[in-house]
């Protein structure tokens, strides 16, 4: 389940919910009580990382960095594998 963060409009207060996504967003503020609740956008709270991600794989053979990139020795990434076969 999705963590959402709420801001009452009226008072100020902040706080996260834990909630489905079949749930009806929440209205009333829980400290002053007025329908001032307003869902807050906020930053994913997970990253994607290894292989298989577009952060992390490349469109093409052309942008694939040099052997000598940020990996470490022994890295058995696809791009560290490729180099190494070169």
């Amino acid at each position: 389940m999705p963590i959402y963060e709420y801001k009452c409009s009226a008072c100020g207060h902040q706080f996260e919910e834990l909630q489905k996504f079949s749930d009806a967003p929440l209205v009333e503020c829980p400290v002053c009580h007025k329908p001032a609740l307003k869902k807050q956008i906020t930053e994913a709270g997970f990253v994607l990382k290894g292989t298989g991600w577009y952060q992390t794989d490349f469109k093409n053979e052309g942008s694939r960095p040099s052997s000598s990139g940020s990996h470490a020795a022994g890295c058995s990434c696809k791009a560290c594998s490729a180099n190494s076969k070169n």
